[in-house]
Parts: C-alpha cells; sequence; structure tokens
C-alpha cells in the first residue's frame, strides 16, 4: 500500500500523515513539496536517526492534504499534531489551557478571569503563568478600581437597587443606573493601562488625586487612595526590571538529557519579568535542541497564547522565518524571532536555561519516584493475586444508571500505573429490564468488549495483563461468566467498596460454572490497593458522566429526533400521549401507529431504534 500511495503523492505544498497497519497516526509532517519530502523517508539511501528508522518501519498507509502555501501548511501541521498526538512527533506535555484576564464588550465591561481566548468576547491579556496570579492580579484591581464585583452584566438601566459595594465606594452601581458610562469607561482605560504594564500612569494619576483630596480637606478620601496605591507598589516590587527598553517579549530556553527535553519560558512585558513557566516535551529523546524548540513554539502559540514583540531562542530553526510570518499574522502587528548570541538578551537566555535545567531535574526525581512506586504497585498485586507477571495493564470497569434508568458502562485503562485516556471506552448497555440488574449489564458490557476483541477491532486490540470489577461477588461472576463464554483467560479482580476488599476467582468454575471467590485484604494505604482504588474511582467517574449525559438527553426527549421522519411535532405527540421514552419503548406498534401524524412503518423505525438505544 504504501508503495502505491508514494507514487501518487503530489508535488504541492501540504501535510502528510502517517499510519500504523491499525490505523493509528504514527507522525505529522509539513512539507513545500509533499512528494520530494514524502519519498524522501523511503529511499534506500536514506540515513535515518534511530526515531525515524523505527517510525518508517511501522509506516503502512500514507495520508496528505494539499493547502495553498508553508504557511497553511504549518497552521495545519500544528492543529493535526495537537488532534492526533502522534507518538514520534515531539509534543508539547503541558498543552492546558492558559488562564487570561478579559476586559469584556459590554456597555459597562466586566473585568473577569477566562481560559477561552476569544476576540470577539473582549479584550485579553495574558498568558498567566497560574490561576493564583490571575486571581490576585483580579483582586488587587477591583481594590484599586471600582468596577463590577458582583461578575453581572449590566446596561446601565435601573433594574434593581444598589448593593453593599456601592456604599463601600467599590462600585458604580450600573445595575441601578447611577453610573455615568463615559466616567467608567475612563476607569476601565485605567485598568487596560495597568494590565498593558504601565502602572507608574496609574500611580502618578492616583498620588495627584491623593495630594488634590488632602488639599481639600478630604482626608478620608485621600486614605482610600494612600490604600490604593500601596496596593499597586507591592505588585511592582515582585516584578524585576529586566531591560530598559520597555519591550515585551517571551525568553525561551531548552535543555536536553536522556530522559527529553525541558522548556524555560520567562515572560518580560514593558520590560519587566512578570512570570515564568516550565514544559517537559514528549517524544524528544532523540530530537536535537533546534527541532525541539521549533516544535515547542508552534504548538505553544497555536495554543493561544498571545505573541509578543519579541521572542528571544536559545539556538537557530529551521523554520525561523515562516514561523516568524506566521505569528506576525496572528499578533496582527510586526515581531521577529531572535537568536542572540551576546549583551542583555543573550543574558536573558543563559537566565532561562538556568531554569530550564532545574525543571528538568525535577522532571526527573518525579519521573523515578512515579515508576518506583509503579513497579511497587503492580509487583504487590502479581503477588497477592498469584498473577504470572506483574499486571502493566489494566482496565477497569463499572456501571452507571438510576434504577434501570439510561444505563451505560465504562472501560478505563492504566498502562504501567498511569492512565492511558486514549483507550478509555464507555457503553450504552442495551439491556433495558423492568428492574435494574448491574450483574446483567456488566456481563453484557464484558462480552461486548471481548468480542469486539475477537472480532479484530483495533480499539480493543489489546487484552489487559488484569481486569478490575467495581463490586464484589455478584458483579466479578457476571464478569467471568463473559470471559468464559468466549473462551479467553484474563485475570479478574473485584473490588468492593465496604472494606476495599479484593475478590479473587478460584483456578476452576464449579460443575454450574460458578467460581468459589476468595477475599484478599491489602493494607489501604498499600500501593497496589491505591493503584486498583484509582482506577475505580475514574471507571465510576467516566461511566457517571456519561450516564448524566444520556439521562439529560432523554429528559428532553431529544433521542426521539433522532430518529428519521421523527421531528419536533411527532416527538411532541409521542410524548405527550405516552409520558416518558420509556412508556413509548414498552409500547405495541399498533398504539405508537394510533398517535396522530404517526404510521405503522414510522412506529416499528421508534421501536427499533429505541430497542438498540
Amino acid at each position: 500500500m504504501v508503495e502505491e500511495k508514494l507514487k501518487a503523492v503530489p508535488t504541492a505544498p501540504g501535510c502528510y500523515i502517517y499510519r500504523d497497519e491499525q490505523g493509528q497516526v504514527l507522525y505529522v509532517g509539513k512539507a513545500v513539496v509533499l512528494r520530494q519530502r514524502v519519498r524522501s523517508y523511503f529511499q534506500p539511501s536514506a540515513k535515518h536517526s534511530t526515531r525515524i528508522a523505527r517510525l518508517v518501519h511501522k509506516v503502512r498507509d500514507i495520508e496528505w492534504m494539499v493547502v495553498d502555501s508553508e504557511l497553511e501548511a504549518l497552521v495545519l501541521e500544528c492543529n493535526l499534531i495537537k488532534e492526533h498526538r502522534p507518538p514520534y512527533n515531539v509534543r508539547l506535555r503541558d498543552d492546558k489551557s492558559y488562564p487570561y484576564i478579559l476586559i469584556t464588550k459590554e456597555a459597562f465591561p466586566r473585568v473577569l478571569f477566562t481560559r477561552k481566548r476569544r476576540a470577539d468576547h473582549g479584550q485579553l491579556f495574558g498568558p498567566f503563568t497560574n490561576t493564583y496570579a490571575v486571581r490576585e492580579t483580579l483582586q488587587i484591581l477591583h481594590k484599586v478600581f471600582p468596577l463590577i464585583p458582583c461578575g453581572k452584566s449590566w446596561s446601565g438601566r435601573a433594574e434593581q437597587r444598589p448593593c453593599l459595594y456601592y456604599h463601600l465606594g467599590q462600585c458604580l452601581a450600573p445595575c441601578a443606573g447611577l453610573s455615568d458610562r463615559s466616567e467608567y469607561q475612563k476607569i476601565i482605560h485605567q485598568v487596560e493601562q495597568f494590565l498593558k504594564g504601565k502602572e507608574e500612569t496609574i500611580l502618578d494619576q492616583l498620588r495627584q488625586q491623593m495630594e488634590a483630596a488632602s488639599e481639600s480637606l478630604e482626608f478620608e478620601d485621600a486614605a482610600m487612595l494612600r490604600d490604593k496605591i500601596q496596593a499597586l507598589e507591592r505588585v511592582l516590587e515582585r516584578q524585576k526590571v529586566m531591560s530598559a527598553d520597555a519591550v515585551d517579549r517571551d525568553v525561551i530556553a531548552v535543555v536536553k538529557d536522556e530522559r527529553g527535553a525541558a522548556i524555560q519560558m520567562l515572560y518580560v512585558r514593558n520590560g519587566k519579568l512578570i512570570g515564568q513557566r516550565q514544559f517537559i516535551l514528549d517524544g524528544s529523546v532523540e530530537s536535537s535542541p533546534g527541532e525541539a524548540v521549533q516544535e515547542f513554539v508552534k504548538q505553544y502559540y497555536v495554543n493561544g497564547a498571545d505573541v509578543p514583540k519579541e521572542i528571544l531562542l536559545p539556538v537557530e530553526i529551521e523554520e525561523r522565518h515562516i514561523v516568524q510570518s506566521w505569528l506576525r499574522q496572528q499578533r496582527g502587528a510586526a515581531m521577529t524571532i531572535e537568536v542572540p548570541q551576546t549583551g542583555e538578551k543573550a543574558r536573558l537566555i543563559d537566565m532561562a536555561a538556568v531554569n530550564a535545567e532545574q525543571a528538568l531535574e525535577t522532571f526527573r526525581m518525579e519521573l523515578e519516584q512515579k515508576e518506583q512506586y509503579s513497579e511497587e504497585a503492580m509487583t504487590q498485586l502479581q503477588e497477592a493475586l498469584g498473577l504470572p507477571a506483574p499486571p502493566l495493564r489494566v482496565e477497569g470497569y463499572d456501571i452507571s444508571n438510576i434504577q434501570g434508568k439510561a444505563p451505560v458502562g465504562s472501560m478505563v485503562v492504566t498502562e504501567n500505573g498511569e492512565p492511558k485516556r486514549d483507550d478509555y471506552r464507555r457503553f450504552k448497555i442495551r439491556y433495558h429490564p423492568e428492574d435494574p440488574n448491574d450483574f446483567a449489564m456488566m456481563n453484557e458490557v464484558l462480552l461486548r468488549r471481548f468480542r469486539n476483541f475477537l472480532d479484530n477491532d483495533p480499539k480493543f486490540a489489546p487484552l489487559p495483563d488484569l481486569i478490575m470489577i467495581d463490586g464484589g461477588k455478584g458483579q466479578l461472576g457476571a464478569a467471568l461468566k463473559a470471559r468464559d463464554a468466549l473462551g479467553l483467560t484474563v485475570p479478574m479482580v473485584g473490588l468492593a467498596k465496604k472494606h476495599e476488599l479484593l475478590y479473587r476467582p478460584s483456578d476452576r468454575p464449579g460443575a454450574d460454572g460458578s467460581y468459589e471467590m476468595e477475599a484478599i485484604e491489602l493494607p489501604l494505604h498499600s500501593p497496589g490497593l491505591l493503584l486498583l482504588r484509582r482506577l475505580r474511582d475514574e471507571a465510576h467517574r467516566f461511566a457517571l458522566t456519561y450516564h448524566r449525559k444520556l439521562r439529560d438527553k432523554r429528559l428532553h426527549g431529544s433521542t426521539l429526533e433522532e430518529i428519521p421522519g421523527i421531528g419536533p411535532r411527532r416527538k411532541r405527540l409521542l410524548l405527550r400521549t405516552f409520558g416518558s421514552i420509556d412508556a413509548i419503548r414498552r409500547a405495541k406498534p399498533e398504539e405508537l401507529a394510533a398517535v396522530p401524524t404517526m404510521t405503522r412503518k414510522l412506529a416499528e423505525q421508534v421501536l427499533e431504534h429505541l430497542k438498540l438505544d
């Protein structure tokens, strides 16, 4: 298949995707000339690194997406890496959304905490290094400026009586129609100046107001202004002046060792260091420092981070020109990427590198502790349960329903003691008894999981070394019946909540197919039991989330609208006649056909759909 695909690769710019025999994405790349880049991987004379050689050996299929320019290819590549997280790409581990401060676009703007980077919602300031920094900044802003403290949106019309904040002088009461819009906008302008790093300008204005109040013998107002000035000065004391040019810049340093790469970022705004952040890159063990920095810059800024006027890098990157063009588009103004060798800017890089070294050392120690703890946990489970080897992959299962309504099952996975969320699966249970039967539901979930494996479904391809069932003897027995019915031999254990006991089945079932169960008690804080307890809690959370989603869907009857031919009117008539989805499910075809606008064929379609739902 690969050889045939190579013949068809176009010469246009775009992105290419390599997949393995299960269809999983292995690698995403971009090229100005797709054919030239893609075919270079498979040339007999090609000299690859160990990582790329392993990649090429695993490739079984190639896809590509053609775009109009190299810049579009870069953006597409960043988005594809973020979506698929391919194992052979260098990937930014810490890709959480960043905290920002938002000034909303309203008649009386609010100043809010947010993680959503939407320019149409208002003006964004950030990113901040952590949530605490944002909360602290917001507290200072509300203390210094009379902003809307309740967080509600007001038009300026009198809608209610002013609250206590108005009487304390901490709000201008737009809710009561007491605030002049132009005066409020002046305050918002001051807030913007503060967030842009122009605190000295605000301080000068406040000092002038304090002196004027003091000269007018308005000592109470002067004291309030003094407190505001002191609050701002405390913020300024914590900010280290890095340069006299007052430029906004991000400083990036990288440190690599046998474990991978650590990136350190320093955020300098208006010439002052306002914070720092560390990142660990996955898949960077065999990459060069330049490749690690390049992939970090692309993935970090595509995630929504603000682009400053200047970015300082520790090493040259291959795609500096195109990345700089892309970031200029992101910023909507001029910006530069520099690799300083001497002077003040190089000193900033060196300072960031020292912090990156410390971050990598901390990461190394944490990783070693995790590996040691996971090894202890799996060894303990092997010994306690009599397993042939440590259970590297463990699957956990749980059932969630309310009196049999909207029953669902969950499957969660850990590998080497760490969650493997890409392998999580959920099941909408087809068994709909009059009375809830958790045992039958658990049996159905395990049967479907094992059948998917036997049918070579890649989503269920690897069998685990151990299965943990949330429940006692009954739930475990139902799961064992599903396993035995399909002739498999996966070890299973039940975890009962009451005394945190493990239940292990005997080696062979009795004449009736049931197993003798042995209770095993591990110390409550032992690594093995804690691993299973975390797995059980995660299975419960995952199942409950899905159950609530389906339950809410049923309460609104939206599941009926998924059936071809059933629109809002027929849905309304059916629910008015039968009262609930479950009542419709239990009805006979002729009863459904008797509802106005319904037909016998539609009635049969509804029942068939609800039977599978």
